[in-house]
C-alpha cells in the first residue's frame, strides 16, 4: 500500500527553480530517504508534502489526501521534525510537549502511550528548560512533539545534524521501533551510515531526482558525490608533521576546570598542541568541549587551572587571545546580507588588519578562490560549498597561530566536507594550528592527534592509529562510541 505519491511536483523561488519534475512513491510502513546535497531541494519537498508550502506544478498525497486541496487532512496524519529541532528554548520540556499537543487539538495525556517509550527517558528532567538540553535528548523531545498527535507519516529533514554518533545510533533505533507500529518515515541525512538505515532512497540534486533505489545502489551508482576517496597525506605532508613533533606549543592547558555551582562542565582536563597540528577535539553533545573551547577562546573564564593559546593566558589576557585566533563555527560565521568583499573587510577589520593590507589580500584570495567575478555578490546567494570555503578562509585570513572550528561540516555532504579538509591541510602546512571538533569520525581519521572528552575530562588523547590500537577497536567511529558509552549516565550529557 502506497503512503505518499508524488507526481512531477515543481517549485520555483523567484528565478530559482528548487524543484523540477519529481516523482517519487513511499510504501506504508517504510523508511525512505531524501538525500542530496545542501541547496538539492529536500527541505523544500518536505514542506510541500506537509502542506506548509505549495507547489507551481504537479500533484502529491500523503495518506491518499491531496496536499493542496486536502491540506487539513493532511497535516491531522503528518508529523514533521525541521532541522535544529523546532522547539521553544526558554520552555521546559514539558511545556514544549503541551504545546505541540494544543496545536493539534489534542492533549499529552491522551496520547501518552504512543509517545512513553520516547518520552520516558526523558520525563524526569520534565521542568528543565529545552535551551539547557543536550543535542541527543533535545532530538527525543522533537520527536515527541512530532509524535503526540499520533501521526502516521512522519517527515525528519536532518534531524540528527550536530548530534554525536552515540546519540545519532540511539534515535535510529527510535525510528526502527516507529516503523514496527506501521509509520511511514522520511528522513533526509547528510551521514551515510543513516543513508544506510532506509530500505530505499530518492537522490535528489539541484532539484532532479538523479535515482532511486536501495541505499547500497544509490550510494555504488553515485560513489563520486557520497563516497569520495580518503585525502591521503603526501610525503611532504608526513615531514612536515614530524618536523612539527619538535615546534612550540600553540596551545598549552593545566588542570582546567569550570563548575557551574556543584556541576563541572570540564573537570580538570590538561593537554598540550603544537605549532601547525591538526587537533581533534571530541566528545559526545555534553561532554564539555564547547565550554572548553569557550575558555580557550577568551569567551569565558575558567574556575580553576591555567591555559596559555598563542602565548597569551586565558585568564588575563583574552582580549588579546580573540586578535590573534580564527574562530569558524557551524553555521560559517558569516554575514548574508553582505557581499563576499564586504564580508572579508568586516572580519579583518575586526582581526585588526590595516586598509591597504586588506584590499591586497582580498585581492588574492578571491583570485586564489576562483571568486573575484563574485566579489559583489550577497553571501546568501552563494551555493554551500563556496560559503564554506570563503567561512574558513576568512577566519584565517589575518594569518592566526590557531584556527578554532566547532563543528564546521555539520550537515555538510561528503563531497564538499572533503574539499573542506584540503583546504585544512593547506592552512596546517602554513604552520597554523587547526583545533578542530567534529561529529564525523571519518574526519577525526584525518587529524594528527584526537582528544575524546567523556563527562568533562579528557578519557583518550593520542593519534587516530594510537587510540584504535589501546582500545582494540578498527575505526575512530568504534573508538569514539565505546568511550562515550561510558559517561556516567543521560543526566551528565544534558549540560
Amino acid at each position: 500500500m502506497t503512503a505518499i505519491e508524488v507526481n512531477n511536483i515543481s517549485k520555483y523561488y523567484g528565478k530559482v527553480q528548487a524543484l523540477k519534475d519529481v516523482s517519487f512513491s513511499v510504501n506504508k510502513g517504510e523508511i525512505f530517504g531524501l538525500i542530496g546535497p545542501d541547496g538539492a531541494g529536500k527541505t523544500s519537498m518536505f514542506r510541500i508534502l506537509c502542506s506548509l508550502l505549495l507547489p507551481k506544478a504537479g500533484t502529491a498525497t500523503v495518506d491518499g489526501f491531496d496536499v493542496v486541496s486536502q491540506m487539513e487532512e493532511v497535516r491531522k496524519r503528518v508529523g514533521y521534525m525541521p532541522g535544529r529541532f523546532s522547539l521553544y528554548q526558554d520552555l521546559t520540556i514539558e511545556e514544549n510537549l503541551h504545546f505541540f499537543a494544543t496545536l493539534f487539538n489534542t492533549t499529552v495525556e491522551e496520547n501518552y502511550e504512543a509517545i512513553k517509550p520516547i518520552y520516558s527517558q526523558i520525563e524526569r528532567f520534565k521542568d528543565r528548560k529545552a535551551g539547557a538540553l543536550s543535542g541527543g535528548m533535545k532530538q527525543k523531545l522533537a520527536l515527541c512533539c512530532a509524535l503526540v498527535h499520533q501521526p502516521s507519516v512522519l517527515f525528519l529533514d536532518e534531524p540528527t545534524t550536530g548530534v554525536d554518533p552515540v546519540s545519532r545510533k540511539e534515535f535510529w533505533e527510535i525510528l526502527c521501533q516507529l516503523k514496527e507500529r506501521d509509520i511511514t518515515i522520511v528522513a533526509s541525512t547528510p551521514y551515510l551510515d543513516e543513508v544506510r538505515s532506509c530500505e530505499r532512497v530518492a537522490f535528489l540534486s539541484e532539484g532532479v531526482v538523479k535515482g532511486i533505489g536501495t541505499a547500497d545502489d544509490i550510494l555504488t551508482e553515485f560513489k563520486d558525490i557520497f563516497n569520495p576517496p580518503a585525502i591521503e597525506r603526501t610525503t611532504n605532508d608526513k615531514a612536515i608533521n614530524d618536523t612539527n613533533k619538535d615546534a612550540e606549543n600553540v596551545i598549552e592547558v593545566e588542570h582546567l576546570v569550570k563548575a557551574f555551582g556543584s556541576f563541572h562542565a570540564v573537570d580538570d582536563i590538561s593537554f598540550t598542541v603544537k605549532k601547525g597540528e591538526i587537533f581533534g577535539f571530541l566528545g559526545a553533545n555534553g561532554a564539555g568541549k564547547t565550554t572548553a573551547m569557550h575558555m580557550l577562546t577568551g569567551l569565558n573564564q575558567p574556575t580553576n587551572g591555567t591555559g596559555r593559546v598563542v602565548g597569551f593566558d586565558i585568564r588575563t589576557e583574552y582580549e588579546q587571545i580573540k586578535r590573534h585566533i580564527g574562530y569558524m563555527s557551524q553555521k560559517f560565521s558569516l554575514y548574508d546580507d553582505l557581499t563576499i568583499a564586504e564580508n572579508i573587510s568586516l572580519f579583518a577589520g575586526i582581526y585588526g588588519m590595516k586598509d591597504d593590507e586588506i584590499r591586497r589580500k582580498t585581492d588574492a584570495l578571491l583570485e586564489r578562490l576562483n571568486l573575484s567575478e563574485h566579489r559583489n555578490t550577497l553571501v546568501a546567494s552563494l551555493p554551500l560549498g563556496w560559503k564554506q570555503k570563503l567561512a574558513f578562509s576568512v577566519s584565517i585570513f589575518h594569518n592566526p597561530g590557531v584556527v578554532f572550528l566547532d563543528e564546521p561540516t555539520g550537515g555538510v555532504d561528503p563531497a564538499t566536507r572533503r574539499q573542506f579538509w584540503e583546504l585544512i591541510y593547506d592552512a596546517a602546512r602554513r604552520g597554523i594550528t587547526v583545533f578542530v571538533t567534529t561529529h564525523y569520525m571519518d574526519e577525526a581519521e584525518y587529524c594528527d592527534r584526537i582528544s575524546i572528552m567523556v563527562d568533562g575530562k579528557i578519557k583518550a588523547l593520542g593519534t587516530p592509529d594510537e587510540l584504535k590500537q589501546k582500545f582494540n577497536q578498527p575505526d575512530m567511529d568504534h573508538v569514539f562510541t565505546y568511550l562515550a558509552r561510558q559517561a556516567r549516565s543521560e543526566e551528565r550529557r544534558v549540560g
